[in-house]
């Protein structure tokens, strides 16, 4: 086991090399060349068990793209000769918003805020460091806009939890969770402008995202940028408005973090108490669906819970919000899963028949999600099956490699030679690291 985990290390440490650029990382050098949100999130945590430097660099990378309204978006182009990736800067024409900045480049979307955990991740395995107190310092006023921007714009009724109105700001972009509010979406021919995917020319097609998919993402960034990316035009049109429950379980749990950050540093931590009571109350309020026993997305334009579960809809559990019985049946519905042949955590219902344990987020294991649940599963004292989410990730990177997501189904696994999607992959490697080494 030692020298496996060893093994693991070293191999992370050198695809996290490998994907360096000038400052930060990409996800994987072909698929995804340019730097994303969540994915520098999780890379700073993984940098700060041996590489402290890069991890604030990488952070000062991610936040030299924030707009004027607070708004961090979901991806930034550094460099502007990438070709091998769509939608690229000039698709998005985020210049319509007078508060986008000219460089770098940027998406007019967001992605799920873990910023605010990160940077206590970091404080943790170096608690005494000055210059990393200095960063968050300076780094803290500006995750707090962020967050205000999604309260601001994001938050039409003000219960503190905010909208999405484009799948890819999830993280989960293809999750049959969306698929009914999507197909709201009526596209008249010739309507769309021209586009070409690059993705199926990189990765295999079965595993990605459908045309049908692709061409109601392309209509959402068009409405994004009739209404300049702003909040209130986009929610009165927009047929896809959805307060998922994952990116406001996430962030709650930032919100935490920077209070807890604020006390431990002497900050002023400004509306984040208020922020957290209203927030965990209506989450717990609004999103508890008992006929799935799960946490679950709440579509704004039909006004109802979506009645899958998903992967979602557990990472509550990382905010700490369940109360003792609903922790209990989330817990239970992980055991159940094991017990029925699939390596934890299968990102869908494995029920539906619209699982697919190959496509996209329809069904594989992802490596960031594992680790969110599991550390979430321990705040309740549920370690052996946080271990057990841990040791399937494990098994997985150590028999496939360092891929983008994997096969759920134990039956399938002996019969591949890989994982699914991109290869040497960065998340993969920033969550072996977290998992493998540090104080938290």
């Amino acid at each position: 086991m030692y020298s496996r985990m060893m093994r693991l290390t070293e191999q992370a440490k050198a695809i996290m090399a490998r994907n360096w650029r000038d400052g930060f990382t990409v996800p994987t050098d072909k698929l995804y060349p340019f730097q994303w949100n969540w994915d520098s999130g999780f890379a700073a945590m993984a940098f700060s068990h041996y590489d402290l430097d890069k991890g604030i660099q990488e952070l000062q990378s991610l936040f030299s793209g924030q707009w004027q309204n607070g708004m961090l978006p979901h991806i930034l182009f550094h460099s502007e000769k990438e070709t091998t990736y769509f939608p690229n800067f000039d698709f998005w024409e985020c210049w319509v918003n007078p508060g986008a900045p000219n460089k770098p480049k940027t998406s007019g979307i967001t992605q799920p805020p873990v910023h605010g955990f990160a940077i206590e991740h970091m404080l943790d395995q170096h608690p005494d460091s000055e210059k990393l107190k200095g960063f968050i310092k300076e780094l803290f006023p500006k995750i707090i806009a962020y967050h205000q921007f999604l309260y601001t714009h994001r938050d039409p009724n003000q219960e503190k939890l905010f909208f999405i109105y484009h799948p890819w700001e999830s993280g989960r972009d293809n999750s049959p969770i969306w698929d009914e509010s999507l197909e709201r979406i009526v596209i008249e021919p010739g309507s769309l402008p021209d586009y070409k995917r690059r993705d199926t020319s990189i990765a295999d097609a079965e595993e990605r995202p459908t045309q049908q998919q692709y061409d109601r993402y392309v209509y959402l960034v068009e409405l994004g940028k009739k209404h300049r990316y702003e909040g209130p035009g986009i929610a009165a049109e927009s047929p896809f408005l959805l307060q998922d429950c994952m990116m406001n379980a996430i962030l709650i749990a930032s919100n935490q973090s920077l209070l807890r950050i604020a006390n431990r540093l002497g900050i002023d931590p400004g509306p984040l108490p208020e922020w957290i009571q209203e927030g965990r109350k209506n989450f717990h309020d609004k999103f508890w669906n008992n006929s799935i026993g799960q946490y679950a997305t709440y579509d704004l334009r039909g006004e109802y819970l979506i009645q899958h579960r998903e992967i979602g809809g557990l990472v509550a559990l990382f905010a700490e919000i369940p109360d003792e019985r609903n922790s209990a049946q989330l817990a239970v519905y992980l055991q159940q899963l094991s017990n029925r042949g699939y390596l934890l955590c299968p990102s869908f219902d494995v029920e539906s028949p619209l699982f697919d344990s190959k496509r996209y987020w329809r069904g594989p294991v992802w490596p960031h999600m594992n680790w969110l649940i599991a550390k979430g599963l321990v705040k309740y004292g549920y370690d052996q099956l946080a271990d057990q989410l841990k040791n399937d990730l494990l098994l997985l990177v150590d028999q496939l490699g360092f891929y983008e997501y994997y096969e759920a189904e134990k039956s399938k696994i002996s019969q591949l030679d890989r994982g699914y999607g991109g290869a040497h992959f960065t998340w993969t490697a920033t969550i072996i690291l977290n998992f493998l080494e540090g104080n938290s």
